[in-house]
């Protein structure tokens, strides 16, 4: 434990105080306890199909209203990590795996082994060419592409998130920020600020 903490030392002077927050898409240490909920999650992964039957509606409503129902699944994809209550447990795989992508977005102040890095990058490059496919499809109103790149998208998108389970597996002593995330209310614990009393006045 102690080498691995040694290897993976954090930069202090870019290690966030909030490790893996996407603050400019609301992702705070908050939504991301919420994200990891198999509700979430799941419910993410079954709206796909839904992206590309509004993109490709265009041929039969028009683009104006498809272009209105694409924005409602965005909208969802936005609004879904909020909606769903955080879970019992954080040891899960879907816990862990959420845990492993917020380390994987920390890694340019926390790093991450090489071979990770490597593997992540090329999984998220199958995964991004059969999302690119899938819309290609969907838009050209052509089944094949469609459906074929929305196998490799799941395939790729699984196979990453295993791998980001598998990552934070191995990280979760490299950061003090790291370890917690499976038991604390959260990384700064703010819910035993808000249980302090405040001493009564005389």
């Amino acid at each position: 434990m102690q080498q691995l903490q040694r290897r993976f030392r954090p930069d202090p002077a870019r290690a966030p105080a909030q490790a893996g927050q996407i603050r400019a898409l609301g992702m705070t240490a908050k939504v991301w306890r919420r994200h990891v909920s198999p509700w979430s999650v799941h419910t993410r992964m079954a709206t796909l199909p839904f992206l590309l039957a509004s993109l490709a509606s265009h041929a039969w409503i028009g683009t104006p209203a498809a272009a209105g129902l694409t924005l409602i699944v965005f909208t969802w994809l936005l609004v879904s990590p909020r909606l769903f209550p955080a879970p019992t447990r954080f040891d899960t795989w879907i816990a862990r795996s959420a845990f492993g992508e917020r380390i994987w977005i920390n890694r340019m102040a926390v790093p991450i082994p090489q071979d990770e890095a490597r593997a992540a990058m090329r999984l998220s490059l199958v995964t991004g060419l059969g999302f690119a496919t899938a819309v290609y499809g969907a838009i050209t109103i052509n089944p094949l592409l469609a459906v074929t790149g929305m196998i490799v998208t799941y395939a790729g998108k699984l196979v990453f998130l295993n791998r980001m389970a598998l990552l934070y597996d191995r990280m979760r002593d490299a950061h003090p920020l790291y370890r917690f995330w499976s038991t604390a209310p959260d990384n700064d614990n703010p819910a035993r600020k808000a249980n302090r009393k405040v001493p009564e006045s005389a």
